[in-house]
């Protein structure tokens, strides 16, 4: 593979160069301004000396499927998908992976042939986001506060990972029935105790809570630049022994977790989620492993 940068001794060092060959990839979404994904993958295919480059497109869901046609007609190899679009991808795809097909989302598509094949990685980055910040919750309970792409991806991963009971939290709106299909589906097939249960019920919540080893944020609210919310009604529903953890990066520390702070919760934010979700997606495009140790040093040390 034909390495883009000028060579002057020493490629690792050499001058970024985007050539007639340099293959693109590319994250989908909005908002994607604040994404350190650009940096991350653009910087793995640096030190690999690989011919691509990744940018981002803010793209709403209605511009979506023009937007699919133009990438994948200009020959794309693959790209990632943001809130809002890990469902709405789905109809715009040829096949998806298991793991896609039991999440019913998709937050990475693999280009061949013109062919998209939908994947997710976002359950697995999540659940090694965990272990790396030495957080076991396998044979233990998890409240998770959501239902969209990464809700899904990261129930359908717990599932499949051991975790004991999920209890999957979500407003009653026309998207209901759908997410109380999900958790059956996923409960059926992984044997995990899966319950869908009334986001605006406070007490349940609180009770869930109570239970759970950890509570997952896995919505929107409290993502800049609307930051002064959180999605629980009362920092009293927090345990000591709790973790809290929330997938948004952006704020780093968003109000659930100051909430959390303040009850001696341990926390963490989705950066290494997207760390390793971003390596798994390297993986898929290019066949090679990103440089997860380097990456971590250069853009994640200082923001967890």
């Amino acid at each position: 593979m034909e390495l883009f940068y000028k060579i002057t001794g020493d490629t690792m060092n050499g001058n970024y160069e985007i050539t007639g060959t340099t293959k693109l990839t590319a994250l989908l979404g909005s908002p994607v301004a604040h994404s350190i994904s650009p940096q991350m993958h653009n910087e793995a295919f640096r030190q690999l000396g690989l011919d691509y480059v990744y940018l981002a497109f803010d793209i709403k869901p209605e511009d979506l499927k023009t937007t699919v046609e133009g990438l994948n007609t200009a020959g794309i190899c693959g790209f990632n998908l943001t809130m809002p679009l890990k469902v709405h991808i789905l109809p715009l795809l040829d096949e998806l992976t298991p793991a896609a097909r039991l999440a019913g989302a998709v937050n990475t598509v693999i280009v061949k042939n013109h062919r998209l094949t939908g994947h997710t990685t976002d359950g697995a980055g999540y659940m090694r986001s965990l272990s790396e910040k030495g957080h076991h919750i396998i044979g233990k309970k998890m409240t998770l506060l959501g239902a969209g792409g990464a809700a899904a991806a990261i129930c359908v991963q717990a599932a499949l990972d051991g975790v004991s009971a999920i209890d999957m939290f979500k407003r009653k709106n026309s998207s209901w029935d759908k997410a109380a299909a999900f958790c059956s589906r996923t409960a059926e097939e992984t044997g995990c105790h899966i319950r869908l249960m009334d986001m605006d019920n406070s007490s349940l919540l609180a009770e869930s809570i109570s239970e759970s080893a950890i509570l997952t944020n896995a919505t929107s609210v409290g993502m800049s630049p609307d930051c002064s919310v959180s999605p629980i009604p009362d920092a009293s529903m927090l345990h000591g022994n709790l973790i809290v953890s929330d997938i948004i990066y952006n704020p780093k520390e968003t109000l659930l977790l100051k909430q959390a702070r303040t009850q001696g919760c341990p926390c963490l934010n989705g950066l290494y989620m997207l760390l390793y979700q971003g390596a798994e997606a390297f993986r898929c495009w290019t066949g090679q492993e990103m440089p997860v140790e380097l990456i971590k040093e250069k853009y994640f040390s200082d923001r967890q």
